[in-house]
């Protein structure tokens, strides 16, 4: 007869484990009713935090469209903000340097087409903020403008044979960000260009990137399209921004019942599910599930705060080493939150990075917490083209900003933007445009909306961020903060040139003035 394999102390629990929820109590490794109950609790907890975390995007996408519902601009249609953004919209990091404006486009009676006008740039992402494709300037369409047709979950009918960028969709909207740039400091004939050019609407065979083929059936060719109805953004109040109380998790329920089963990532699904979140299952948590939810949410929110504006070193998120506040957490993942985006090497070829063994997911949740979208020409490292933002939330000592004291920044010489560049600063708790009566938080290359910010002799620029204008400060180089306000700031290069990447130049470090 063999002997019985000994029994290992490291596969045995203790009768009495002390943890940071309380003594867990097991006779003879089954746990008592009071433990049980414990470890559900803590085990609800986590599913609730992990849910946060993990439904963030989509929840932030679903909030862009409630924002423009509730704001009387329905599916299809546009948001443009033909006098930029100010601060009187509530939107993650908006910018009030471009002309912007924002759609949703609705899949669910079949494929729509977009038409950009030239002289762009924007992203197309799906209702769990995934990437699905960037139009205009960093898109196929290079800035001439184009086609773009989107096919919604399970199309299996015509496509276009050609001539239109075609693109399928997991979800049943779409979010449209686009931008584009004053000229000559007035932003009229770019918004001028949208009205003029941005076209929504359905596409059917037969329509523009069909052969004569598609008639033999029968079809008839479609009506031109009128265009979209437009909604002036400049001024409105319009609320975009993802909530931070138990309400989360009945937008998240909401969006995934809109949307197909399956179209979010499984395992974040599973997270979704343990709490009482799946498709076709009615959400309505108990009086005990709705507490842990409450402290779910405030724990989330916590983290993903805490990640967004105080990251930590092993997280990666800094630009330029530990002793600098400048990060950017798309630096880390990408917009995919896998592969870091390559870099030139001293040959000038790409750097090559290893196949990632999973998602970044403390840099997805600092940047979605901050902002929106998310597509390659945010962290592409190609000379003169896309875009780069990097922000920082402390000053050269490490603290937080203190909406009453006075800082400056200096960018030195040759700020590395082949288009333009600008400082905005943003309001802690919101992460919008800090509201002061300045309505345009920011500073920047171009006259527009307020003056440009002037160089010194040396060629630097040097920006004050105060409550109150110094006396020798120029007037486009001042931003102005509130008393009692903490603050961020995002810096902006469009068409970053080399020595951006290489790190020949790099913004100076924040610093207290006086």
């Amino acid at each position: 007869m063999s002997e019985f394999a000994p029994v290992p102390p490291s596969v045995a629990t203790a009768d009495v484990v002390a943890t940071r929820i309380g003594v867990l109590r097991f006779a003879d490794g089954v746990p008592d009713a009071d433990t049980a109950e414990k470890v559900y609790d803590h085990l609800d907890l986590v599913h609730g935090v992990n849910a946060y975390l993990a439904g963030l995007p989509g929840v932030s996408a679903r909030s862009i469209r409630r924002g423009l519902q509730q704001a009387g601009v329905a599916d299809d249609q546009v948001l443009l903000f033909s006098g930029l953004m100010d601060s009187a919209s509530l939107f993650l990091t908006g910018s009030a340097d471009t002309v912007d404006f924002l759609s949703v486009l609705d899949l669910t009676a079949g494929p729509v087409a977009l038409q950009v006008p030239p002289g762009c740039l924007g992203t197309v992402d799906d209702m769990w903020f995934r990437w699905i494709t960037d139009f205009g300037l960093p898109g196929p369409d290079r800035g001439l403008g184009g086609t773009y047709v989107f096919l919604p979950p399970g199309h299996d009918g015509p496509e276009p044979e050609g001539g239109l960028f075609v693109h399928r969709c997991r979800t049943w909207q779409a979010v449209v960000l686009g931008r584009a740039f004053p000229e000559d400091g007035d932003p009229a004939p770019a918004a001028a260009r949208i009205e003029e050019s941005l076209r929504i609407h359905p596409w059917t065979p037969g329509g523009h990137g069909s052969g004569t083929g598609a008639f033999l059936p029968g079809r008839e060719p479609p009506a031109p399209s009128d265009p979209p109805v437009f909604t002036e953004g400049t001024g409105l109040a319009v609320n975009t921004l993802p909530p931070n109380d138990r309400s989360f998790y009945e937008l998240l329920d909401t969006l995934v019942q809109e949307q197909p089963a399956g179209s979010g990532d499984p395992e974040a699904g599973g997270a979704l599910r343990a709490i009482g979140i799946a498709k076709g299952r009615e959400f309505r948590p108990g009086s005990r599930l709705r507490a842990v939810l409450d402290e779910a949410v405030a724990l989330g929110d916590a983290t993903a705060r805490t990640l967004g504006l105080r990251a930590r070193g092993q997280d990666g998120f800094a630009c330029y080493g530990s002793g600098s506040a400048w990060s950017d957490p798309l630096s880390v993942g990408g917009h995919d939150w896998t592969v870091p985006p390559r870099g030139p090497t001293a040959g000038g070829g790409p750097e090559p990075h290893p196949p990632a063994s999973g998602r970044a997911l403390n840099s997805r949740t600092a940047f979605h917490y901050v902002a929106t979208g998310g597509s390659p020409a945010m962290c592409t490292r190609v000379t003169g083209a896309g875009h780069r933002y990097l922000m920082v939330a402390a000053d050269e000592n490490g603290r937080p900003f203190d909406g009453a004291r006075p800082y400056t920044l200096t960018l030195p010489a040759g700020i590395p933007a082949a288009r333009s560049w600008s400082v905005t600063v943003y309001d802690s708790q919101t992460r919008s445009m800090l509201r002061t009566p300045q309505r345009y938080p920011r500073a920047g290359s171009q006259a527009c909306p307020g003056p440009a910010a002037t160089p010194g002799p040396d060629g630097a620029v040097t920006l004050h961020l105060a409550p109150e204008r110094p006396g020798a400060a120029a007037e486009g180089t001042w931003i102005r903060t509130v008393p009692g306000k903490g603050w961020f700031a995002v810096l902006r290069l469009y068409d970053p040139l080399q020595p951006f990447f290489d790190r020949a130049w790099r913004p100076g470090e924040v610093r207290p003035a006086g």
